[in-house]
């Protein structure tokens, strides 16, 4: 973890609640897909975690939705404001954990951390397969840059107005050897349910202070309690207790 200030470069809308904000400053902090950054907000005690999507060794790149204060004044922000930012945050998935085959599904502002993710994956000469799952065809993003690089992408809306009709776990392919997830809670349930490979899951719960200290984000685990923001938040499938 390292204390650090970023300057927004980029802040644009992708939905009409979601945003992608692009940072510049020390990426190095950051090893791992997954790992998240928590930025201190003006008036507000807590500071905010963001997982990240895409990162260098001089920049970073995050998306959030506006869900409340924070987010807002985060969608607010113009180019050229500075951030104090503690980043690298959080265990990120093990690449070397991961099957030849492995497929990533995101559900909704769990998607980001997987484009991190599937960038690995390339480069560690694995396949990954995509299934990006939303409510609505108006809540989409990121499907045209999943596909750029190169990735079987599949697109679920639980209305049916875009790609496949229903959630992530109706369009599950016949073949892959192992599964990275990020969403909400009850989609990493289902898919617990559903997959029989071994795979590692992405937790999104409220954090204090985002380090460890105040046990706030603890979860039940076969091993114990874990802390989300330090032990994972990413987590294998197999050590879950629903």
């Amino acid at each position: 973890m390292k204390q650090t200030d970023y300057t927004i470069e980029t802040n644009r809308p992708l939905t009409a609640d979601v945003y992608e904000m692009t940072l510049s400053g020390d990426g190095t902090p950051i090893t791992a897909p997954g790992q998240f950054i928590n930025i201190k907000l003006s008036g507000l005690y807590l500071r905010r975690p963001i997982s990240v999507c895409d990162w260098t060794a001089d920049s970073v790149t995050i998306i959030y939705k506006v869900v409340g204060k924070g987010t807002a004044a985060l969608s607010a922000m113009a180019p050229g404001r500075t951030l104090d930012v503690l980043a690298g945050l959080g265990n990120g998935f093990d690449v070397s954990k991961c099957g030849q085959h492995t497929l990533v599904i995101g559900g909704g502002v769990g998607t980001p951390p997987l484009y991190g993710l599937v960038k690995a994956l390339l480069a560690a000469g694995k396949t990954p397969i995509a299934i990006l799952g939303f409510n609505t065809k108006s809540e989409i993003f990121y499907e045209d840059q999943f596909r750029a690089l190169g990735v079987e992408t599949t697109v679920t809306t639980a209305d049916g107005s875009y790609g496949v009709k229903g959630f992530v776990t109706d369009a599950l392919p016949e073949s892959y050897d192992y599964f990275c997830a990020c969403g909400p809670l009850p989609m990493l349930k289902a898919l617990y349910r559903a997959t029989t490979t071994p795979g590692l899951m992405s937790f999104e719960e409220r954090m204090g202070c985002g380090f460890g200290a105040c046990m706030g984000c603890s979860i039940q685990t076969k091993n114990g309690n874990k802390r989300v923001c330090k032990d994972g938040p990413v987590l294998e499938k197999e050590e879950i207790l629903w």
